[in-house]
């Protein structure tokens, strides 16, 4: 049976990438480092995530799994929406944009935890946590958001539709105030290749498709200390109350590979004509991230400072047979996050936290791709209500909500590549926006 395909290397491409997923609105970005997981994360804008025993504690500080030797089931909504807008200043054969908003395409996570004492497991009375973690888009739908692509018009090199986020980890004591983890980030890596017969009228025959998805475990380790209990000798002391946790994050990414041939008898014999793309997306940097907390009286305070080795991404880029034209430059940034927790009572507190991020691209301009990102303010609020004996369950339960808000700084980029008809584009633009971001989550403790 013959099956008609108009353009043989689109084609192949899309018959590769297609049965990976949806095409999506997806750039360098991670649910975890560009929002937060939970909506405790989230309203506190992260500063207080590395002293969060919920089991988003996997990802942020698995050694602080330690701290709460209770079980845990968590279930959840998160919804992201952006507003990224681009004005144009004029340029050579720049087309009229239809309005200012570039990008505004929405992340809608369904996120899952648990978190369990696996000391039953062993002969020794000791506690060791295990917590478990993932967040799939919209809403469940799409287990691989991708996209990887050169635009004249400009594209954000963060927000839009996220990639699988999953983690696993496991928290213990070692010494008095002192407790280690460890947990791994699992990223996906996809292979596809396509082999066909065509004639030049784009009708093939004898089709060959093979898709693979492989993954990639990604290494976290973390070590927290209450200062009280390691150094102080004698009980109360005024160090009690201090928390320190430092964690180490190696770097991450997804990758897909698409090899295709194509064969035209007559026109391209054996061995074909090929068509080989390789291409990188939901890129995570290596990051250390170190903080403190201190607790006064019902007041909660935190701080933390979080080295991003974007640098590394300049050489993966390299590799990258859609963006490796465009000379793309990248800095280590330290992002500043502070937060406040107010515990109102005994069932109910209130969450908030600031923080700036630096963009890690150097570039005004990378030739076709014409990445932009922003310098932004990150603003967080939230709550969280604890409900000790709920109606129909035996066990209690906290419900959390967290908002997020994220101001764009303008900044001013120049756009280049080539029109459809091979003629040069260039164009000066502001790029600027904003995002909202809206969490909840129902949490058993037993």
């Amino acid at each position: 049976m013959m099956k008609k395909l108009s353009r043989i290397p689109l084609a192949a491409l899309i018959a590769c990438v297609t049965p990976l997923s949806n095409i999506a609105q997806a750039g360098m970005s991670n649910t975890a480092t560009t929002f937060g997981i939970l909506p405790s994360d989230i309203a506190s804008a992260q500063s207080l995530s590395l002293f969060n025993n919920q089991v988003s504690a996997t990802y942020y500080n698995p050694a602080y799994l330690a701290r709460d030797t209770r079980g845990e089931l968590t279930g959840g909504l998160f919804h992201a929406e952006p507003s990224l807008e681009v004005e144009s200043h004029g340029g050579v054969n720049a087309p009229t944009r239809s309005g200012d908003v570039l990008d505004d395409t929405p992340s809608q996570q369904v996120l899952i935890g648990m978190k369990k004492d696996l000391s039953f497991l062993t002969k020794y009375d000791h506690p060791i946590m295990f917590g478990f973690m993932a967040g799939v888009e919209k809403f469940g739908k799409e287990m691989m958001a991708f996209q990887s692509s050169t635009a004249n018009e400009g594209q954000f090199f963060n927000y839009g539709r996220q990639p699988l986020f999953l983690n696993l980890g496991v928290g213990t004591n070692v010494w008095r105030g002192i407790d280690v983890g460890a947990s791994l980030r699992i990223t996906l890596h996809a292979d596809a290749t396509m082999t066909t017969q065509s004639d030049l009228a784009g009708n093939t025959e004898r089709e060959n498709i093979e898709v693979a998805a492989e993954p990639v475990m990604v290494p976290i380790i973390a070590i927290n200390m209450n200062a009280g209990e390691t150094l102080c000798s004698r009980s109360p002391c005024w160090m009690d109350k201090l928390d320190t946790a430092i964690v180490y994050k190696s770097y991450a990414k997804g990758e897909t590979n698409v090899a295709a041939n194509a064969v035209i008898p007559g026109t391209i014999p054996d061995p074909g004509l090929d068509l080989i793309i390789s291409t990188i997306s939901g890129f995570t940097p290596e990051i250390i991230t170190a903080g403190a907390q201190y607790q006064f009286g019902k007041f909660r305070i935190g701080a933390t400072a979080e080295l991003q080795q974007w640098s590394r991404l300049e050489d993966q880029l390299q590799k990258d047979t859609i963006k490796d034209q465009s000379n793309l430059r990248f800095k280590d940034i330290v992002i500043p996050r502070i937060g406040v927790q107010y515990q109102l009572n005994e069932a109910l507190a209130l969450t908030s936290g600031i923080a700036f991020e630096e963009s890690p691209l150097e570039n005004s301009n990378s030739d076709e791709v014409n990445y932009l990102d922003n310098d932004k303010y990150i603003l967080g609020l939230g709550g969280s209500l604890l409900l000790k004996n709920p109606p129909v369950l035996a066990w209690p339960v906290q419900l959390d909500f967290g908002y997020q808000y994220h101001y764009l700084k303008d900044r001013d980029f120049s756009l280049t590549g080539t029109t459809p008809d091979n003629q040069p584009y260039q164009e000066d633009v502001t790029a600027g926006g904003d995002v909202h971001v809206f969490s909840g989550s129902f949490t058993v403790k037993f």
